[in-house]
């Protein structure tokens, strides 16, 4: 079973060049950024970044999706 999370953009009025609303991005493991209610994600310059939790929603993806999302990467 693959572990991947992946969120959706609700909220670039802070980073409208690094994340595009209602986009799916895949959320790296960073236990330090939890802790200041952030979230490490791959962003639109194909780097991971840090950004505010509040500026995405969780979503649970089939695994037809994810694969999808994973080999268009």
């Amino acid at each position: 079973m693959n572990n991947q999370k992946f969120v959706i953009c609700i909220n670039n009025s802070e980073h409208p060049a690094s994340l595009e609303l209602r986009k799916i991005y895949e959320v790296i493991s960073d236990k330090n950024a939890s802790e200041t209610d952030h979230i490490r994600v791959i962003d639109e310059s194909g780097e991971d970044y840090l950004y505010p939790s509040s500026c995405f929603i969780e979503t649970q993806l089939s695994e037809e999706a994810r694969e999808a999302i994973i080999k268009a990467a």
